[in-house]
């Protein structure tokens, strides 16, 4: 009971293990690899429900007491993260049956998802801020090999500067690390805050929690570190572009919340001031991308970095409605991201390109996905009753009691461009006269329909069912609006 809260951790990296074996044998791999999923997939959902009921679940590794053994920490917050991490990744691989092919399925393509997952999981989950360095190398090696694999030249060109920026970013972490452990002489999260609280925050731990902005921000994609993600994720197949899109900017997101709420909490008018000033500069700047492109990925790439600035707002707030929206918002878009970009991988299948002036008439031909596709966008741009409706609203709201008026108006604003630019994909795929289609295959095509319908579906069921979703993500708000919470989980 008490080690539930490894499983969605141990279960991925166990299966990636056991596929390394099957290097050849595509079929094996799918089956274990969906088995893998579904079980930890369980384990998640069954955490979630033991969290409901008995509070914040904690594990010291090694049987050494808090806050001397590496700790492990599921509070509501991480393991709603963790389960819908683990939900958008069964259906990716579901998609990727048909579409990625045998070549990269036959070099790792299914291990390296796995041991993706373990990285990303363990960064949701850990409670150690050393060990979150360890789980973000875990989970980058892993994208390194998904961003390389088919050896393409875009491929190839990208995944350079991909690895680079990155291994910049590790460095400074580690550097951070050990300066904030130099202050206060401790790595466990929880110690570091009641640490921080007994020091009251001296000028530097703010210069750490611009350092620590810094590395996040270059993970999360905020401004102006975003530059290198539009080249890097519109380079590997649909598949894996969807897995990055949806998950891996969020653990960056991720962990800026985890610490601006609980160790930065003491000089909120510098820290919160800056990161609230780079998310409107992010939003900004997503808002140009997002028109500026007539290539389908790009322009939801672009969005990506819209939605990071939007949910680093709610955060910066500081106040119930802002988190709570920033929370709902965080889980609406990791959902509708990936159901986009399984949506947009369907389109280029049937037009065989990915520019907007070469397509039209999509309507007359496939309606289904022209209505899904429509659906999907709504939610998007946060049409009621859409999930990303309630979140922006939420994140709006907490502004308003925060006096921060401009900020909301820019984030209205922001609803208007997203609109325009996913309905701009609509009216030139779908709209206008029939092109000349490469002949493509039935079957693969309802393969791919069935994981994208679901997503959508997932995502409308999120939207409509938010008295249902409510008591969750107030749990995780309380975490992350009353620290002593989970310090008083962990150090007991």
């Amino acid at each position: 009971m008490i080690n539930l809260l490894l499983f969605p951790i141990i279960l991925p990296f166990l299966f990636a293990i056991l596929l390394l074996f099957f290097k050849e044998q595509v079929k094996t791999q799918r089956v274990l690899t969906v088995i893998g999923l579904l079980i930890s997939l369980c384990s998640s959902f069954y955490l979630i429900w033991t969290i409901k009921q008995e509070g914040i679940q904690t594990v010291t590794l090694g049987s050494w007491p808090a806050p001397f053994g590496i700790t492990m920490v599921s509070d509501m917050f991480s393991a709603i993260l963790v389960t819908t991490t683990l939900l958008i990744t069964f259906f990716i691989v579901l998609y990727s049956f048909p579409t990625i092919g045998k070549g990269r399925e036959q070099y790792f393509y299914y291990p390296a998802i796995l041991f993706m997952i373990t990285g990303v999981n363990g960064a949701f989950t850990t409670g150690d801020i050393f060990n979150m360095f360890v789980f973000f190398e875990v989970l980058l090696i892993a994208s390194y090999l998904l961003i390389v694999l088919g050896g393409e030249k875009k491929q190839l060109r990208e995944s350079i500067k991909y690895i680079i920026i990155n291994v910049v970013s590790s460095a400074l972490f580690v550097i951070t690390v050990a300066m904030l452990y130099s202050v206060v002489g401790t790595l466990n999260m929880a110690d570091i805050a009641a640490k921080i609280a007994q020091i009251e925050q001296p000028a530097i731990i703010s210069v750490i929690a611009i350092l620590l902005l810094i590395v996040f921000g270059i993970k999360g994609s905020l401004f102006p570190l975003y530059f290198w993600l539009p080249g890097s994720y519109a380079a590997p197949p649909i598949p894996v572009l969807s897995l990055f899109g949806a998950l891996l900017t969020k653990v960056g997101i991720y962990a800026i919340m985890r610490t601006y709420t609980l160790f930065f909490v003491h000089d909120m008018a510098f820290t919160h001031g800056i990161l609230m000033a780079l998310s409107i500069l992010t939003i900004i700047a997503g808002c140009i991308g997002a028109l500026a492109y007539f290539d389908l990925k790009q322009i939801i790439i672009y969005n990506i970095v819209i939605a990071v600035g939007v949910i680093l707002y709610g955060a910066a707030q500081m106040n119930e409605s802002g988190l709570s929206g920033a929370v709902f918002y965080l889980v609406h878009d990791m959902l509708i991201k990936a159901a986009l970009f399984l949506l947009i991988g369907m389109i280029i299948y049937v037009t065989g390109t990915s520019n907007l002036r070469k397509m039209g008439g999509l309507m007359k031909t496939h309606p289904a996905l022209g209505w899904f596709y429509l659906i999907a966008a709504f939610g998007l741009a946060g049409i009621p009753p859409l999930s990303g409706f309630i979140g922006k609203l939420l994140i709006v709201r907490g502004a308003f009691e925060a006096e921060h008026i401009w900020g909301s108006i820019i984030i209205l604003l922001s609803s208007l461009i997203v609109l325009l630019s996913v309905i701009r994909i609509f009216i030139y795929a779908f709209w206008g006269e029939p092109q000349n289609l490469p002949k493509t295959k039935t079957k693969p095509y309802v393969q791919m329909m069935i994981p994208t319908l679901s997503l959508v579906l997932l995502s409308v069921l999120y939207g409509i069912g938010v008295e249902w979703f409510a008591p969750y993500i107030a749990d995780a708000t309380d975490v992350l609006l009353q620290p002593s919470i989970y310090i008083d989980a962990v150090l007991k």
